[in-house]
């Protein structure tokens, strides 16, 4: 164990003297981790800006623009006189969605013509375009139901009846898991993490990337009497460790300060987090394995956990994406330290449901071992090639 301890000793003193450990694992994720939360404080965002375009001025047309001026949220900032106007105000970012009402709206929807109201949302900007397109179509939809009652009251129904024939089935929606529907409480909790991810893999590849581009990996071999798996362990180890003091933090702050629900168990997300930090680097790991050079390592593993943002699902769902590319959703530990999260933080199911998610853990943290005859090659003879 004296190899062991000399190795450990030497990373130890390397994360210490080097800025950039600092930085990369502490000031960094500390300040994602803070700018994340603070942004995305007020849970769902409301009065998105919004532009109307009414060509028929009438009373019925009116009361639409009334009605969605009202609504929570959208900012009705401008009304425009021409779809070329309200296009232009959108692609300059002042606004991220547009309602148009067509001429003669009113006269043509008494004359039982149909009319057709339009509305354009820029999906560019997913998550407000989304909630306009549904206060838009819901306001459409209200206004359509509207006067359907009253040209039915008009024409001497009661209310009573007309109103369970326009919504024979009411429907009733609950949010289970996060019932405030806050995009704080989902998306800080996968976001996060994932930024961990990132950072992990980058450190794991540039300590193991040095070794070889400065020559240090035949004594860290020679301090381990030769043995790869003693050098990988105790080399990496002080990073685990300081690791497991950020994930813990995270947790603590997540959980604890911002008071996200907690519905399960403290201990099984804990283990998740641990094994997530573990999970990661044997990731990155592997990657060096495959490519035993620090540029190139960085490289894949800064590709793909910024890709892990997108493909992890955690803002679009992965039974949504084409099949070639939902494959990949599957591949980073991100994605089940996500579905973890999920089951056992705002579901609370029992852990026997999340069992295989947890394997998943024991598969990254075990797949080194198919590529440290590879590392041990290189360590053993060092080339970099920059």
């Amino acid at each position: 164990m004296s190899g062991f301890r000399q190795i450990f000793r030497q990373s130890v003193l390397q994360l210490a003297r080097r800025p950039i450990y600092w930085v990369a694992m502490f000031i960094l994720p500390l300040g994602m981790m803070l700018l994340l939360t603070d942004m995305m404080q007020e849970g769902l965002p409301d009065q998105v800006p919004a532009a109307i375009i009414d060509k028929d001025g009438s009373a019925l047309s009116r009361g639409i623009s009334q009605n969605l001026a009202s609504m929570q949220m959208i900012d009705l900032k401008y009304s425009c006189n021409s779809y070329t106007e309200a296009r232009k105000k959108m692609q300059s970012g002042e606004i991220f969605g547009f309602f148009m009402i067509p001429e003669d709206f009113e006269k043509d929807l008494m004359s039982g013509k149909g009319p057709v109201v339009t509305f354009y949302t820029n999906m560019t900007y997913y998550v407000p375009a989304s909630l306009l397109f549904k206060t838009f179509k819901t306001t459409a939809l209200m206004s359509k139901a509207g006067i359907i009652l009253n040209a039915a009251e008009t024409a001497g129904l009661p209310a009573d009846m007309v109103v369970p024939m326009m919504q024979p089935v009411s429907i009733v929606t609950r949010g289970l898991g996060n019932p405030e529907l806050s995009y704080d409480i989902y998306l800080c909790n996968s976001f996060v993490p994932c930024v961990f991810q990132l950072m992990i893999m980058l450190m794991v590849c540039f300590a193991l990337g040095q070794e070889v581009k400065y020559g240090g990996s035949v004594r860290l071999l020679q301090m381990a009497d030769g043995n790869i798996y003693k050098a990988i362990v105790a080399k990496l180890l002080p990073q685990t460790i300081g690791w497991w003091v950020m994930i813990m933090l995270m947790e603590s702050w997540l959980f604890r300060w911002q008071g996200y629900p907690m519905h399960g168990s403290w201990w099984w997300i804990t283990i998740s987090e641990l094994m997530f930090v573990v999970a990661a680097q044997g990731m990155a790991v592997f990657f060096f394995g495959l490519f035993p050079n620090l540029r190139l390592s960085l490289s894949v593993s800064s590709l793909l956990g910024i890709l892990s943002f997108s493909l992890a699902a955690f803002s679009f769902p992965a039974e949504s994406m084409y099949g070639a590319i939902s494959i990949f959703s599957w591949l980073m530990p991100i994605r089940y330290n996500f579905l973890i999260y999920i089951d056992q933080a705002l579901n609370g199911i029992d852990i026997y449901y999340s069992r295989w998610w947890y394997a998943a853990y024991l598969v990254y943290i075990l797949l080194p071992l198919t590529v440290l005859w590879r590392i041990r090659r290189f360590f053993k003879r060092p080339v970099y090639v920059p």
